[in-house]
């Protein structure tokens, strides 16, 4: 009878189990060779595949940190402009390409709006008409003026000759009233008494004449005033329709300025999309093709997404430390956090916070990747585990095998927090102290007995 000697059962690799099934079918392969298997094989101090599983534990435990954060990080320009033209027109002009460096002001392209320009001009024409009409509108209020002042001299003379006229007929009636006296006593003949009313009468006469003439110099002077006020509100609408011309020139002048592309800051072309003969359409809606982009690359500001959970304790000031693959000779840059947008973005539960860096040399890109460590504030107590010993699931929870006096396992399901890269935080789910299983191949389950080492 033939021995054959396999390998001896480690627990290290497979279970003791599995290790018989092994022995069985290695046996029953060879009997027919070796004339079967001999029982000695079985090692007899192979331990019960019913005992506890030995495991390492490790201890939750309360260690002061200094709360930090990595995210990745993204370069932006410090302020980015798209140009757009507000009217359509041909490109006559084409100043500046991919690359170039600008001043503010300066213009990049220039259109031609011919529809625009024939406007301009009968605008033109026709402040030059409102301006004729504001003059022959003076003319006519000074003429109205002069007619004005002329009838108020008839009124007055008129007033005058009527006053005269009072006079005279005054004198008549007293005559008239000390004849007929003396002809009542008999001391005038009755013959004097009629001339003197003949001179009454002719008086009353004078005096309706000289009333009617006032009469008339007073309607005269109305309409003379009437004819003034006319002139003038003919001048103010004259006035005001010059305005409204010379406004619209101006808005006109407006829209045709538009047709100038200028560089609103100093900076760079990052994008050009347009041509000389190019007929562009005006288009400022957004998602419309720009005419030029221009970036201000001097300075630029570093995006950070910083999630949910250490949002709260990042405010302005806050120590920032940022690497880029790009360089990695250089030194992580530092800088403060400018500012935080205090709200999340609901599709990420990230906040953005935003840092900003001098780059005079212009070698920091927009779009150009970095990695940050955000300093978040003073030593704080966290409650830490080795992260060997936190697992995830399949839904990327975070749980934990936690041992009892009775070396009972129980699967808590934990919340996590600060990641040193040896170490994670527990924020809630285990106490301070809990002891768990340290890393293991082998799963486990609740109420399931384990052997610590």
């Amino acid at each position: 009878m033939h021995k054959i000697d396999l390998p001896k059962w480690n627990p290290k690799i497979v279970s003791y189990d599995f290790y018989l099934v092994i022995q069985k079918v290695l046996c029953g392969s060879l009997f027919a060779l070796l004339g079967g298997c001999n029982n000695p094989l079985i090692p007899p101090s192979a331990p019960d595949p019913m005992s506890p599983v030995r495991v390492q534990t490790v201890v939750a435990m309360q260690v002061p940190v200094v709360r930090s954060t990595r995210q990745p990080a993204t370069i932006i320009a410090f302020y980015e402009t798209q140009l757009r033209a507000k009217v359509s027109g041909y490109v006559t002009t084409v100043n500046a390409d991919l690359g170039d460096i600008v001043s503010p002001g300066q213009q990049l392209a220039a259109l031609a709006i011919p529809e625009l320009e024939m406007k301009r001009q009968t605008l033109l024409s026709k402040i030059e008409l409102s301006a004729a009409e504001e003059q022959g509108a003076v003319a006519g209020v000074s003429l109205a003026e002069a007619t004005v002042a002329s009838t108020k001299a008839r009124l007055e003379q008129a007033r005058s000759e009527l006053g005269s006229a009072q006079a005279l007929l005054e004198a008549a009636e007293a005559e008239f009233q000390r004849t007929d006296d003396l002809v009542q006593r008999g001391s005038l003949q009755s013959r004097v008494l009629d001339e003197v009313r003949k001179r009454r009468d002719v008086g009353l006469a004078a005096r309706a004449a000289a009333e009617s003439a006032e009469q008339s110099a007073a309607a005269e002077v109305s309409v003379a005033e009437s004819q003034r006020n006319a002139a003038e509100a003919k001048l103010k609408v004259a006035a005001v329709q010059t305005k409204v011309a010379k406004h619209e020139l101006a808005e006109l002048d407006v829209l045709i300025q538009y047709g100038q592309i200028t560089a609103p800051f100093a900076g760079i072309v990052t994008k050009r999309n347009v041509n000389l003969g190019d007929l562009v359409n005006g288009s400022t809606e957004h998602g419309s093709e720009p005419l030029f982009t221009v970036s201000q690359l001097s300075r630029v500001r570093i995006q950070i997404p910083v999630p949910e959970t250490d949002a709260p304790f990042i405010g302005p000031g806050d120590s920032v430390s940022v690497s880029f693959p790009a360089f990695p000779a250089e030194p992580p840059i530092q800088a403060p956090v400018a500012r935080v947008a205090r709200s999340l973005d609901p599709s990420s539960r990230t906040m953005v916070v935003e840092v900003e860096i001098d780059n005079p040399e212009g070698k920091l890109l927009p779009g150009m990747f970095g990695d940050a460590q955000i300093d978040l504030g003073t030593e704080t107590v966290a409650n830490l585990l080795p992260s060997q010993a936190i697992r995830f699931d399949q839904n990327g929870k975070a749980f934990v095998y936690a041992l009892d006096e009775e070396h009972k396992v129980t699967v808590i399901e934990v919340k996590t927090g600060l990641d040193t890269g040896t170490e994670i935080e527990i924020r809630s789910g285990i106490a301070p102290g809990q002891v768990v299983i340290d890393s293991h191949l082998q799963r486990f389950a609740t109420g399931q007995i384990v052997q610590p080492l």
